[in-house]
């Protein structure tokens, strides 16, 4: 494996490092029609809750119909690390969830462990698979 330049590296961590902003900020303000800016076309998610799912417009379908009416979320998503081999990365992290109705405190804690393939496009980097697992959950 050749070493990237010092300068492309730490502008690929950056970069992958907004992608899991982007991809906290897609859940938490329900902008599905942004989930282009998160995942590839050709995405492949497995998440706890809805199994394997093939396909942007497939997982927009599925996290539009998981929404609770009058629950949102705060994703805190930290410890990322990526290592990068030239257009593609293997990525993890770990996130905090907190479910909550406006106003009042949370009610459902969860802690996630993320982890995926992220690919570089001509638009940025983009998760092509996404595995989504839950750790633990509190009711508070």
């Amino acid at each position: 494996m050749t070493a990237l330049p010092t300068d492309a590296l730490i502008a690929d961590r950056v970069g992958i490092a907004d992608l899991f902003t982007r991809f906290s900020r897609l859940l938490d303000e329900r902008r599905w029609d942004d989930a282009h800016t998160v995942f590839t076309e050709d995405v492949t998610a497995h998440s706890p809750r809805g199994g394997e799912i093939h396909g942007l417009d497939r997982l927009i379908a599925f996290v539009r119909q998981s929404e609770v009416e009058g629950e949102r979320t705060q994703h805190l998503t930290t410890d990322l690390l990526a290592e990068v081999e030239g257009d593609r990365a293997a990525v993890s992290a770990n996130s905090l969830v907190y479910f909550f109705r406006d106003g009042q405190a949370p009610h459902l804690t969860s802690g996630l462990r993320l982890s995926g393939t992220a690919v570089r496009t001509p638009v940025g980097w983009r998760l092509r698979e996404s595995w989504t697992v839950l750790a633990w959950t509190r009711k508070d």
